[in-house]
């Protein structure tokens, strides 16, 4: 797996417990954290913790999450990943998250490219699949404009916060794709 990816203004690098205060920061951020599966960290040690388990996770295949970092300002403004690696059928589910600071900028499209390259070029997967809370109408508008494919609500699918919320499941095919 790619422990380094390039885009036009983003340098994705697997994340290092090093990244843990610039991630705090924007993990802390309730904004942030609303659709996300965890809660507001309140601790910098949080976000060291979640890095570590992430780490282990890359280091058995089963997921990898890079910080996203602006070329310009060498500033942390987010991550993105696979959530879920599964290679015996050829697929992966991705996720991201940006700095409030950063939304509506295109980071988040353009990160996600760099995962679908990769996904579909390097490791020659054939499904990007993405599940977002159905309330979750930034998420959703960035899988709009990278072409993915609405499939279904998963009705009270995961327990977040407390509360069971409905999750949209999204995909992208390689067969999707159209190469210019």
């Amino acid at each position: 797996m790619k422990k380094e990816l390039f885009t036009n203004r983003l340098h994705l690098r697997k994340m290092k417990v090093s990244d843990s205060p610039a991630l705090f920061n924007i993990w802390s951020d309730p904004d942030v954290t609303k659709f996300m599966n965890i809660s507001r960290f309140t601790n910098e040690s949080q976000a060291k913790e979640m890095i570590e388990l992430l780490d282990e996770l890359s280091q058995t295949g089963k997921a990898i999450r890079y910080s996203m970092i602006d070329l310009k300002t060498n500033e942390i403004i987010g991550t993105c990943g696979f959530n879920y690696i599964d290679s015996e059928n050829a697929r992966v589910e991705i996720g991201y998250d940006i700095a409030k600071s950063k939304w509506g900028m295109g980071y988040a499209p353009e990160g996600i490219r760099a995962l679908i390259n990769l996904a579909f070029e390097n490791l020659q997967l054939n499904r990007v699949e993405a599940k977002v809370e159905a309330g979750n109408v930034n998420s959703i508008h960035v899988l709009q404009k990278l072409n993915f494919t609405f499939e279904g609500t998963l009705r009270q699918y995961e327990k977040s916060k407390g509360n069971f919320v409905d999750i949209n499941i999204y995909s992208l095919l390689k067969t999707d794709l159209v190469y210019t």
